[in-house]
């Protein structure tokens, strides 16, 4: 993949000026779709604004100071997505990656404390040696769990560590954020399910009276959501 990307190509989901210049850094091959995630030197220097200069990023992130999901990263174009949570501890900032209201992929501050854990939707399952099955994430993680889940689940874990402390059923009643389509941002409640018949996507409809397809369906919650955009000061 290359390095850059026309700004006026750029995904739709970046808020980014796109007549400033010409150019700008893609995300590196990683976990996360290009739609889906903004390169961290962006995060770092466009929207969060604590440098200037890419070479002021670089500086940054090679000094180990950036974390991602609680690991520090020195990949100037790591593909932030949806859910990640990136640190930075010497300055005591905290930020989970979300779709804000806009359908734009933003960063929202959150305590120390909710930079523990994150949302992981489990986009297939495979059976491996020994009867496990293993649960593939869709930020690229892979769990070996011995209980079943079903895909388009939604399992609230730690990091660094992905220990298990809550599961979220694909099922009506559960509120969700839509990740895609003309919807995207918005947080609902499913109300049904419509399995299709071939090649068509599943649809889900929710009762705020709007519906999307299956895979732009992210689970954040029982009755009330573990993420909440609204109530949290938006950067991007």
């Amino acid at each position: 993949m290359t390095r850059r990307i026309k700004r006026l190509a750029a995904p739709r989901t970046w808020r980014l000026e796109r007549k400033v210049k010409k150019w700008t850094v893609s995300p590196s091959p990683g976990p996360h779709a290009v739609r889906e995630s903004i390169p961290l030197i962006m995060a770092v220097r466009d929207v969060l604004g604590l440098a200037n200069t890419s070479r002021e990023v670089r500086k940054i992130i090679g000094e180990r100071k950036i974390y991602v999901d609680g690991k520090a990263t020195t990949d100037y174009r790591f593909p932030l997505g949806l859910m990640d949570v990136l640190s930075i501890p010497s300055i005591k900032k905290y930020y989970r990656v979300l779709m804000d209201p806009q359908g734009k992929i933003g960063l929202f501050e959150i305590i120390e404390e909710k930079a523990g854990w994150k949302l992981v939707r489990i986009d297939n399952k495979t059976i491996v040696k020994g009867g496990f099955t293993q649960l593939n994430l869709h930020d690229g993680r892979n769990i070996i769990v011995q209980r079943q889940y079903r895909t388009k689940d939604v399992l609230k874990i730690t990091i660094p560590g992905q220990e298990l402390i809550a599961h979220f059923p694909f099922e009506p009643g559960k509120i969700c954020m839509i990740t895609g389509g003309k919807h995207n941002g918005r947080v609902v409640t499913i109300d049904h399910h419509e399995i299709m018949k071939g090649p068509n996507p599943n649809i889900v409809y929710f009762k705020e009276g709007v519906s999307t397809i299956e895979d732009y369906v992210f689970i954040i919650g029982d009755r009330l959501p573990e993420v909440v955009v609204p109530e949290v000061k938006v950067h991007g």
